[in-house]
This record gives structure tokens, sequence and C-alpha cells, in this order.
């Protein structure tokens, strides 16, 4: 069920709240969270609520909200409660603000939080730099973005390292659930070797690739290096290097991956892309900070970029360098070459000289003797 409250305050949408729950027999304290959702007035709002109303099913909860439609128009507030079917197993509040009073939406939450029950806000788009400063932020226990949904996802994912608070998390990291356990799990398995060195593969712009690799980063110890991928979608491929050979988890479909070890014949484990509505279900089911996050983005800087344009540049260096070293190494071959033919010539023309020089001295001692004679 859908009631509209157009041009409405938050006082009324209380009162209708009430109403509905006496009428309906719904019990408040049936609800563990408020969850709310702050992101402009469009057709990607109503995305957000489905996935909302899918992770109710796991924890119900109150939905709050808090689109924001046009700046310039004039102050108002359009109410809309869902009920029922239309709000799975939560009751969804969607406000509508408009003009200045869209500038205020921690003032319209405030009076439709549940008591006693933590508070989650959501930015299913684009999000503030630091979440924990933003008004409704600073409501909320557990603040949830998405680096993938921002225009800039690689510098949206900087921007929470910088300003990370305890509580803040990202689906970006969520996504990496099944990543993680795979490759945990792998090397669990013997050989028991530590890892040398390892590479994350991806599409440039996804940040879920930047943090599974600062992830293996900071719990490895060991360098690795973040490349692009040059087919597929998001994290396309991992390697760790080990003594005994690497080991490499492959997803070139976006659906199945397929693990190697050496040793052991090849497995295919499921790596579907997991869904907003799965994402934000395992996010609400804890509202304590996420050290392993935390530790994730403090990685960050360890990660080493591969970029193409790189690797050009200095192999456009190696050609030169040995043409510079062969240009260097004629004249050291020629001179060589020059000097051997004048020794040579030196002892050919000092012989030519020498016999006849002595063989005109006898015949000019020869000659005046037999004249005496």
């Amino acid at each position: 069920m859908i009631i509209d409250l157009p041009s409405t305050t938050t006082s009324q949408v209380n009162s209708k709240l009430v109403q509905l729950r006496e009428e309906g027999g719904a019990v408040t304290l049936g609800r563990v969270l408020t969850l709310v959702i702050v992101t402009d007035d469009g057709a990607k709002t109503e995305d957000a609520v489905d996935a909302a109303n899918d992770a109710s099913r796991e924890h119900p909860c109150r939905v709050i909200v808090v689109a924001r439609g046009a700046r310039k128009a004039a102050p108002r507030l359009d109410a809309q409660i869902r009920v029922g079917g239309d709000a799975g197993a939560s009751e969804v509040i969607v406000l509508r603000l408009y003009g200045e009073l869209a500038n205020e939406g921690a003032s319209c939450v405030v009076p439709l939080l549940l008591p006693d029950t933590p508070v989650v806000a959501w930015w299913p788009h684009e999000a503030p730099a630091v979440p924990a400063k933003d008004p409704i932020g600073q409501l909320a226990q557990r603040r949830i973005t998405d680096a993938a949904a921002e225009k800039n996802p690689i510098k949206a994912l900087e921007q929470r390292r910088s300003g990370y608070t305890p509580g803040d998390t990202d689906l970006a990291w969520t996504r990496l659930t099944l990543w993680r356990a795979m490759l945990a799990s792998a090397l669990d398995l013997p050989p028991f070797e530590r890892v040398t060195a390892a590479e994350v593969s991806g599409e440039a712009d996804s940040p879920s690739t930047d943090l599974l690799a600062a992830w293996l980063a900071g719990a490895l110890k060991a360098p690795v290096k973040r490349a692009k991928a040059t087919r597929g979608s998001g994290i396309v491929d991992v390697r760790m290097e080990r003594r005994s050979g690497a080991v490499e988890l492959v997803r070139p479909d976006g659906k199945v991956g397929t693990l190697a070890q050496p040793g052991q014949p090849e497995r295919r484990v499921a790596l579907q892309r997991r869904e907003i509505r799965d994402c934000l279900a395992e996010e609400l089911r804890r509202l304590d900070p996420d050290e392993v996050y935390e530790s994730a983005l403090r990685s960050l800087g360890k990660v080493v970029r591969g970029r193409t344009p790189v690797k050009a540049t200095s192999a456009a260096r190696k050609p030169a360098r040995k043409a510079t070293a062969t240009a260097d190494a004629k004249p050291a071959d020629a001179k060589p070459a020059e000097a051997k033919p004048a020794e040579a010539k030196a002892p050919a023309k000092a012989p030519a000289k020498a016999v006849p020089a002595k063989a005109a001295a006898k015949a000019k001692q020869a000659k005046p003797a037999k004249a005496k004679s």
C-alpha cells in the first residue's frame, strides 16, 4: 500500500504512521534498525528503494529515503509512505525535499527515527567527501557508500581513505567477500609457502580491484601490482607467486572463476558479480567498525600500479641504450683494425727499402776492389 502526502510536515507523517500501525497491527519493536538513504530525486531513487526492500527481508527496518529535488523551487516537503507488499519487510518513508529544504535532510529525518535502534546511512550514488561529517552521517553508527557509482571511482576511493572514520564502509569492499574467501582458502592448502609477489588485474576504473590489491599487500607483506585488464569487467585475474608455482584465480566473464594451483587440478568456482541488494544485506549484518576495510584503505599506497605508457617508455629507452653502446663499440673496434694494417705495412715497406740499399753498398765496394787489382 502506498499513501501520498503532498506538501506535508514530518509531524503529519508520524501521525499517519501511528494510524497505519494501529490499523494494520504492525509492531515497531519488529524493526531492528533505521536505514536512511540519501540520494537525488530521480529514476535511480527507485532502484535504491528496491535494494533496501530486498535487504529488509533479512533485516526488518524502517527505511527513510531523503530524495533531494530542485533547489530553485519553493520550499516544500512531499512525503510517501509504503507498507505491506510495497515495502518488503519494512516500512518505507520517501521524503522529497525541494528548495532550501533540500539541504535540511537531517532535520526532516530526526523526528522519524525509530527510538533505541541503530541508524545506518547509505549513499547509493554520490557521497560526501567525508561521510562522518555530513549532517545525516553524524546521526548514523554505520555509513555506507559506493565508490563504483561515483563519476570518478578511483578518486572517490582516495577520498574514502583520506576521510575514513570508524563506522565507514563501501560496497566496493563488500563485493570482494567471495574473492577474499576464495584466495584465503587457496593459501590454506599445501604447500604452505610464503607468497613472494602478487598481481591483480581488472578494469581501470574498478575500485574493487584497487581494494583487493591493497588487501593482499597488507595481508601478505609482499609487493603487489595492480594492472589493467584487456578483457572482462570488474576484477579479472589474481596471481600470487610462490616458490613451488603461482596460485591464479581468473574470472573472464564475470560469472565463473577458475582456480589453478601447482600439483592440483583446476577448479571452477562461483564468482558471480554481486547485486547491490546482496552487498547491502551483508553490510547491515554488522554495526561495529570494519577494521579489515580500514587496513585495506591504509594499504592503498603500497600497491604498485602498472601502466602501459610506462612500459612503453622503458622499452623505448632500452633500444636507445643498445644503439649507443653499439655506436661506442664501433670506434673501439675500428681502431685496432686501423692499427693492424699500419703495423703490417711498416714491416713490408722496410724490407723493400733495406734490400736495395745493402745491395747497392756491396756493389760499390766490389767495383773499386776489382779496379785496384
